[in-house]
């Protein structure tokens, strides 16, 4: 199976399944001298971790994470750094009866045509187990981001069409939600709509928001390197999202020029943008304003209401779907989405120091 590594310089290789032995990530490429220990990645694999809600799969696992190379006295070496967890709570016999028929909203279908074979044990590699070692790498990319001033947040912006206020926007309401939301009513709406979801035996969707804070002008390649298309691809590659837009996004097609360009000044000596309907990229490149994108996710593909498919034999049936499933996959995949764009702007990061020559006398010359 090709394409389970992700970046150029800042790069990481996940591996492993949802029922598999364990599953876990290979980071090359980060810098030595990153403060760095289990405990501080333990923090973001608590915040995607499943059971911690009852709007979360209630299968128990404790993804303990362990670091098994790269990390000495509590810094990187510069060498490959390697992370694991194992898994403790698997229950295959729940699955083993979609061994015969295609669930939908599920990769079981399309597997089977490109492999001829799949594990069925919760959706093997297309399972959103397989996010942990997006996260483990992405708290590496995060922490290396954080010890030279760039913020990396993501929250829940909507589930289902109740949706966060601007206004009551609360940075600290958004580890106090279960939901991750940074408005405390719309939090609650929420949490309503998802019981009534379950009610019914169906699931919702929503959107994730992710801004990036401090960070540079110039990052990014003007041509098919650019830092929206990388953060693009970083997320869709999520396996749950079906948009990404950037600053503005689908708004723009409705704005004229004057409305839509983000004018600049000076202020304090520097260049600054009075709007930012570009979201923090000009030209494929950061225009040193706030990054801003929001990522669509659609409803949990696994619900206990009966569905129509088909079986390998070609058969019409009907089926209800057993196992431990989430009813929404936003608040767990808020992490995910902040440990993407990490990696991306840390990879872009170190791309970028070799851009002119100025960068590499700072480096070299004495």
């Amino acid at each position: 199976m090709a394409g389970s590594t992700y970046g150029d310089i800042f790069r990481i290789t996940t591996w492993g399944e949802s029922h598999g032995r364990g599953l876990g990530v290979v980071v090359d490429g980060c810098p030595a001298g990153i403060t760095l220990d289990e405990h501080i990645i333990q923090h973001y694999m608590d915040r995607r971790k499943p059971g911690g809600i009852k709007y979360s799969t209630p299968r128990k696992e404790g993804d303990r994470i362990e670091i098994m190379s790269g990390v000495f006295e509590g810094r990187t070496t510069g060498t490959p750094i390697s992370m694991m967890v194992i898994n403790e709570n698997q229950r295959s016999g729940d699955y083993s009866e979609i061994a015969s028929y295609y669930r939908p909203g599920h990769a079981d279908y399309t597997f089977d045509k490109k492999y001829g074979f799949r594990d069925y044990r919760g959706g093997g590699r297309s399972s959103g187990r397989e996010t942990i070692g997006r996260v483990a790498g992405g708290a590496v990319a995060l922490q290396l981001l954080k010890e030279i001033g760039i913020e990396v947040m993501a929250y829940t912006k909507q589930i289902g069409p109740v949706a966060v206020n601007v206004d009551r926007f609360s940075k600290s309401d958004i580890l106090a939600s279960d939901l991750y939301m940074p408005d405390g009513d719309a939090s609650r709406k929420a949490a309503e709509y998802l019981d009534g979801m379950m009610r019914k035996q169906d699931s919702a969707g929503g959107i994730v928001e992710c801004i990036v804070k401090g960070i540079p002008a110039g990052l990014g390649e003007p041509v098919f390197d650019k830092l929206d298309a990388g953060l693009a691809k970083a997320v869709m590659s999520i396996g749950a999202v079906k948009g990404v837009e950037i600053g503005a996004g689908f708004r723009v097609s409705a704005m004229s020029g004057s409305q839509n360009n983000d004018e600049y000044e000076m202020s304090d000596g520097d260049v600054v943008k009075r709007t930012n309907n570009s979201g923090g990229v000009t030209g494929g490149m950061s225009d040193g304003a706030d990054i801003i994108l929001r990522a669509a996710f659609k409803p949990t593909p696994s619900i206990a209401a009966t569905q129509r498919t088909v079986n390998k034999n070609g058969e019409n049936i009907e089926i209800h779907i057993k196992g431990r499933h989430d009813p929404v996959i936003v608040p767990r995949a808020v992490v995910v989405v902040e440990a993407m764009t990490g990696i991306t702007v840390a990879d872009m990061l170190l791309k970028n120091m070799t851009a002119n020559l100025d960068n590499v006398r700072k480096v070299y010359c004495r």
